[in-house]
C-alpha cells in the first residue's frame, strides 16, 4: 500500500464539496427547514376519514411500497388502501415479515420502509423486527392499528400498549387518538425515522380515530420541539483532529454503518487516500469502502481480520466514523487499542465517549464531516507535514500477507460453507445484494463475498436476529428488482421465515436463497465444540446429509412454489449457482449440504483481550515476527 499515490488535496476538497451547484443549494436548505418529507405537493382543506387520511398522507410522503397484514383494528384503513394507485401494498404471511421486509426495502434504498400490522399480537409481532431497525439504525415506520380510545387500558380484545413496549427500542413511538393529527404525525415520523441517526418510529392509531371524520390538508405543520440535527462539525474539534492525524504514525480509519448511512462512501474514499490511511470496515459497514482496494485491511472484531484486528490494537489513533464501539469489535473494552487516542466522529451525541472516551468528539453529518477533515488536514499539513507511514504499512502488509482469510478443507466428504458461499459472490459480482441471516453463515458471508458498494450487504448486526434474510431480502428485491438478491441462510434460521416465500411466489419477487445446511444451530455447536467439550446440547435440526431431513427443503420450495435445488458436491457448486441465476420468474431455494464441523475462524473469544485472536482452535499469530 505504501506505493499508493496520494490525492491531490485540492482535487478531492473540490470533487467532493457540497452543494455541487446552486440548485443543490436551494435543495439543501428546503430540506433544512422543511421536515416535511416527500414531493411537497399542496393539499386544499379537504373532508375525509381518518383511515383516508393515512393513506393520502403515505402518498404525500412519496412511499411506493409497504408491507402488511390486516386485522380489526387496522382494518378502517385497509379499506382505502385498496384504492390507492401510488402505494403498492404486499401482503405477508407473519408481521416479523413485514417489518424485516421494510428494514430490507430501506436499507438497500436509503428511503423509509413502511410496515401495516393489526392490534394485539399483529403489533406484538413486530416487536423484534422494531428492536432490529432501532440497533442497526434502519429508517422505517410501523403503523399499527389500536383499539378504540375508549377502551384503551380495558384489556379490551386484542389490547396491548405498543407504545409503552415499543420505547424503548423505537426513535420514538406515537399514539393517535385525534383524527385531526394523523398528517402532522405521519409526517414527523418520517422525518424522524430519516433525519439524524436513522431508526423506526412506530404510529399505534386507534379504530375510532381511523373511522372519525377530519379535515386533511397538506403539508402540515411539523414542530418537534427539542429534536435539533447538527450536520457540520466544529470547527475547533476539526482542528484538533487534523492535529492528531498529523502527528500519528499508525492511524486506523475505524468505519462502522452510520458511513452507509450518511452516503459518505465517496467522501471517505477520498479521505483515506489523501491521509493514506487503513480503513476497517465493520459489519454493518461491508462495502462503505471497497474491498478490492488496497487500503482495506478487512473487518474487525470477533471474527475479523487479523490484518484489521492488529490494526486497531497496535494504532496510535482510531480515526472512528460512525461506529460506537461495539463490544463485537472491542473484545475486552479496557484492553482496546490501548495506546490509541481517537476522534469520534457521528451524528449522534450519544454514542461518543459512551464506551470509549473520546480525545477529539465531533459530532455531525458524516457526509459533511468528511469534507471538513480533509479541508481541515490540508490546512494542517501545510505547515505540519503528516507522520512517514511506509513502517505502518509494512507491518500491516505483512499481517495481510500472512494471515489472510481462509478455510481448511472438510474431512468428512461435504462441502466447505466457505468455499460455497465465496462462488455464490464470485459468480454473482459486486451489483448484487447480499443478505445474511445470523450465525456461522452471516460471518462466512461477511468474510468470503467481496464488497466493493455501499448497500450491497444486508445483515442482523446489533441484534442478531435469526429469520431475519428471507423477508429482508424480499423487500431488497422489491426496492431493487433489477439487481439479483441472495438471502445467504442457515437451515435454523430458514425456518423461523421461510414462509415469506409465499409472499415472494405470489407478488413476483424472485429472490435466491441460497440454505447453508449444516444440519445444525452452527455458530451454538461451534460454541460447544470450543467450550462445552463437543457436548451438543439441542443444536442438531436434522435437515442435512444422514439425517431425517425434516424438513426436505427441495420439497419445501416445491410446495411454495418456487424452484427447489439440491447441492451436495464441490463439482456441482458453480453449475448449481448458474442454474439459480439463470432463474428470474420466481425464487429459488437451494439446499447446499455442507459440513457440520466447519468453523468460522479468525475468533476472539468471548471475555479476552483483542490480542488474543485466534486463528485456528489454539493457534494464535506469531506476533514476535511482526515487531
Amino acid at each position: 500500500m505504501s506505493n499508493s499515490t496520494p490525492a491531490n488535496p485540492a482535487s478531492v476538497a473540490k470533487s467532493i464539496s457540497r452543494p455541487k451547484d446552486a440548485a443543490a443549494a436551494v435543495s439543501s436548505v428546503v430540506e433544512a427547514s422543511n421536515p416535511v418529507q416527500g414531493p411537497n405537493n399542496i393539499v386544499a382543506p379537504t373532508q375525509m376519514t381518518g383511515s383516508q387520511a393515512i393513506v393520502r398522507s403515505l402518498e404525500e410522503l412519496g412511499v411506493k411500497d409497504v408491507f402488511g397484514l390486516p386485522g380489526g383494528a387496522i382494518l378502517p384503513t385497509y379499506d382505502p388502501l385498496m384504492d390507492s394507485t401510488k402505494v403498492n401494498h404486499i401482503l405477508v404471511r407473519h408481521e416479523q415479515g413485514a417489518g424485516h421486509a421494510a428494514q430490507g426495502y430501506a436499507m438497500v434504498s436509503g428511503e423509509v420502509g413502511v410496515c401495516i400490522a393489526t392490534s394485539g399480537p399483529g403489533a406484538t409481532n413486530l416487536v423484534t423486527a422494531l428492536a432490529d431497525a432501532n440497533m442497526d439504525s434502519v429508517p422505517m415506520v410501523a403503523i399499527t392499528g389500536q383499539v378504540n380510545s375508549a377502551f384503551i387500558g380495558s384489556d379490551a380484545f386484542q389490547e396491548a400498549d405498543i407504545v409503552g413496549i415499543t420505547m424503548p427500542i423505537t426513535k420514538h413511538a406515537f399514539l393517535v387518538t385525534d383524527p385531526e393529527d394523523i398528517p402532522r404525525v405521519m409526517a414527523s415520523a418520517f422525518y424522524l425515522a430519516q433525519t439524524g441517526r436513522p431508526g423506526p418510529v412506530l404510529v399505534d392509531i386507534t379504530k375510532d380515530a381511523q373511522t372519525s371524520q377530519m379535515t386533511f390538508s397538506w403539508p402540515p405543520k411539523v414542530e418537534l420541539p427539542g429534536y435539533r440535527v447538527v450536520t457540520r462539525g466544529h470547527n475547533k474539534q476539526l482542528r484538533e483532529a487534523a492535529k492528531l492525524i498529523a502527528g500519528a504514525t499508525r492511524p486506523v480509519l475505524y468505519v462502522g454503518g452510520g458511513v452507509i448511512k450518511a452516503d459518505a462512501h465517496e467522501e471517505l474514499k477520498a479521505f483515506a487516500e489523501f491521509i493514506n490511511a487503513p480503513v476497517v470496515t465493520t459489519l454493518t459497514a461491508r462495502g462503505a469502502f471497497p474491498d478490492s482496494h488496497p487500503q482495506h485491511v478487512g473487518m474487525p472484531g470477533m471474527h475479523g481480520a487479523v490484518s484489521a484486528v492488529t490494526a486497531l490494537q497496535q494504532s496510535d489513533l482510531l480515526i472512528t466514523l460512525g461506529a460506537r464501539f461495539d463490544d463485537r469489535v472491542t473484545g475486552v473494552l479496557s484492553s482496546f487499542a490501548p495506546n490509541a487516542k481517537v476522534i469520534h466522529a457521528d451524528i449522534d451525541p450519544a454514542e461518543i465517549s459512551k464506551n470509549r472516551v473520546a480525545d477529539v468528539p465531533i459530532v455531525g453529518s458524516l457526509d459533511e464531516i468528511i469534507p471538513q477533515l480533509i479541508e481541515a488536514c490540508q490546512t494542517r499539513f501545510e505547515t505540519e507535514p503528516q507522520q512517514d507511514l511506509s513502517n505502518w504499512w509494512s507491518l500491516l502488509d505483512r499481517l495481510r500477507e500472512t494471515y489472510p482469510i481462509g478455510y481448511t478443507e472438510t474431512h468428512d466428504g461435504l462441502s466447505a460453507p466457505q468455499n460455497v458461499i465465496g462462488r455464490i459472490g464470485e459468480l454473482t459480482g459486486p451489483e448484487g445484494v447480499y443478505v445474511a441471516g445470523v450465525g456461522q453463515h452471516q460471518m462466512w458471508a461477511a468474510q468470503f463475498v467481496k464488497y466493493e458498494r455501499p448497500r450491497s450487504w444486508l445483515n442482523s448486526a446489533g441484534l442478531g436476529t435469526m429469520g431475519y434474510s428471507v423477508p429482508a431480502a424480499m423487500g431488497a428485491k422489491v426496492a431493487q428488482p433489477d439487481r439479483v438478491v441472495w438471502a445467504i441462510d442457515g437451515d435454523g434460521c430458514f425456518q423461523m421465515t421461510n414462509q415469506e416465500l409465499a409472499t415472494c411466489v405470489i407478488n413476483n419477487i424472485p429472490i435466491k436463497v441460497a440454505v447453508i445446511n449444516n444440519s445444525s444451530l452452527g455458530m451454538v455447536r461451534q460454541w460447544q465444540t470450543l467450550f462445552y467439550d463437543a457436548r451438543y446440547s439441542n443444536t442438531d435440526l436434522n435437515t442435512g446429509h444422514g439425517t431425517a431431513r425434516v424438513p426436505d427443503f427441495v420439497k419445501l420450495a416445491d410446495a411454495y412454489g418456487c424452484v427447489g435445488l439440491r447441492c451436495e458436491r464441490d463439482e456441482d457448486i458453480d453449475a448449481t449457482i448458474q442454474k439459480a441465476l439463470e432463474i428470474n420468474d420466481r425464487p429459488v431455494v437451494i439446499d447446499f449440504v455442507v459440513s457440520a464441523d466447519s468453523m468460522v475462524w479468525p475468533m476472539v473469544p468471548a471475555g479476552v483481550s483483542n490480542d488474543q485472536i485466534q486463528i485456528a482452535k489454539g493457534m494464535t499469530p506469531e506476533w514476535e515476527e511482526e515487531d
